[in-house]
């Protein structure tokens, strides 16, 4: 990437902390189109369908609550929830949306914009 010496955690840390969250979202998006576009035309499942075959699920992530005491799960337990829609085209992540562990994948797919 073009450093010449090995970057200080704390230099990256206080860079996160002061850049908006927006930077990284507009960032994310810009990929996923470009990334979409490349495989367009991809069909690894063999169905002839000309729309784009999503796949929506879930995966739980189990996380410090001594850290992140937002994320309480149980008791002694911190854990996240990342509902994610895959275009199955390239595998490529349309949608990304991160709850409390608790929430159903059901109530999640109220968040998903249509296109």
């Amino acid at each position: 990437m073009g450093f010449s010496q090995n970057i200080s955690l704390s230099t990256l840390s206080y860079a996160r902390e002061n850049r908006p969250w927006e930077v990284f979202t507009d960032q994310a998006k810009t990929l996923i189109e470009q990334a979409t576009t490349l495989y367009k035309t991809e069909n690894d499942f063999e169905l002839d369908i000309p729309n784009p075959a999503l796949a929506f699920d879930s995966s739980t992530i189990d996380l410090c609550l001594n850290l992140f005491q937002w994320a309480t799960f149980r008791k002694t337990k911190a854990t996240i929830k990342l509902h994610t829609l895959l275009n199955l085209r390239g595998n490529i992540p349309v949608f990304i949306h991160i709850t409390e562990a608790k929430v159903q994948d059901c109530n999640a797919l109220d968040e998903i914009p249509f296109e």
